[in-house]
């Protein structure tokens, strides 16, 4: 039915424009985003089938994220709305050296976070898919939204769909320790980790001499059939290196370091999932993976907003060693 199927939260996100703090703008840029759907149209400018299933509060912001994510032709018929709980909300103050850039989060009560287990119907959903995508920060939501969390991976395993996981630790959240409780059961039915190092080290405890170990010690602890490790150094907060590495059956699987300027770097991970995922469903090609998951990720940072605008012949244009003139 779908090429891939992802399930989070999205929040309806607010920016003072031109490097402005919340105390001094006028106005606030609107954007729709969150990691999940972030995926679900990355994958979209591929030219691959989503779907995105969440909880929305039956309000204009509840529609104003599905009208965005529509927007990109994602399929959002599997959302679940609500009278009750209202639409999370996100404001980014984006800085340059040496003030970094910082963001706030008001998303208590928010109508994903009420989700129970029952109210997708995920069998319906996921029959004929090929892949379902998630993150960590939906079981750290509520204990309502980890238990729905489990269902849903449970049920993308029986319906035959391999699953990814982006662990995505965010501290606001919850502690360490209930991030570990909560998500290493989990870990069975995830065939593909996409992680940080410093999230693997928080969460899971796992700290090795370089990345390469890193992810070959995830694989055999938890029997992944890949890992994927994004990379990034902070230049500054205007400048940053990009890459990823991917481990699966004994090998490292590598790829070329970009060097980025950030206009807005906000979803340049999703970015990277969004590539890897379409070059995985299209063809089990890890390595094309991790390049084109490289080059849209690199991409996204030049893209205001958490969704990204570029297309595949840009990307494949990257992969080709495109220069920065002006194109006319």
């Amino acid at each position: 039915m779908y090429d891939v199927v992802t399930f989070g939260e999205a929040m309806v996100r607010l920016s003072p424009p031109h490097f402005q703090r919340l105390e001094q703008t006028q106005s606030l840029d609107v954007h729709a985003g969150g990691a999940e759907l972030n995926v679900a149209t990355g994958v979209t400018r591929f030219g691959l089938k989503s779907a995105w299933v969440s909880k929305l509060p039956r309000n204009g912001l509840g529609y104003l994220v599905r009208d965005r994510a529509q927007q990109f032709g994602v399929d959002c018929s599997h959302i679940v709305w609500s009278n009750k709980g209202r639409a999370g909300l996100y404001f980014v103050e984006f800085g340059a050296s040496p003030r970094a850039s910082s963001v706030l989060y008001d998303r208590s009560h928010s109508a994903i976070s009420m989700i129970q287990p029952g109210e997708v119907e995920w069998a319906k959903i996921l029959t004929g898919s090929k892949h379902f995508h998630m993150s960590g920060i939906t079981p750290a939501l509520s204990a309502s939204a980890s238990e729905t969390t489990v269902e849903a991976l449970k049920a993308a395993k029986k319906a035959g769909c391999t699953v990814s996981y982006d662990l995505n630790y965010r501290k606001k959240l919850w502690s360490p320790a209930e991030a570990k409780k909560i998500q290493e059961p989990m870990m069975t039915d995830v065939d593909i980790l996409i992680t940080t190092e410093e999230d693997t080290n928080v969460v899971f405890g796992i700290k090795e001499n370089d990345y390469e170990a890193v992810a070959e010690r995830l694989a055999r602890t938890f029997k992944f059939k890949i890992v994927v490790i994004t990379l990034r150094d902070d230049l500054s907060v205007l400048k940053n290196n990009w890459t990823a590495i991917a481990y699966q059956d004994g090998k490292i699987i590598r790829d070329r370091k970009y060097e980025v300027e950030i206009v807005d770097r906000v979803g340049a991970g999703d970015s990277f999932t969004s590539g890897f995922l379409y070059a995985w469903v299209k063809e089990k090609d890890v390595q094309k993976g991790v390049q084109y998951g490289n080059a849209f990720a690199a991409l996204k940072h030049t893209i205001p907003g958490d969704f990204n605008w570029s297309t595949l012949e840009e990307v494949e244009a990257q992969l080709k060693g495109a220069g920065s003139r002006i194109s006319r």
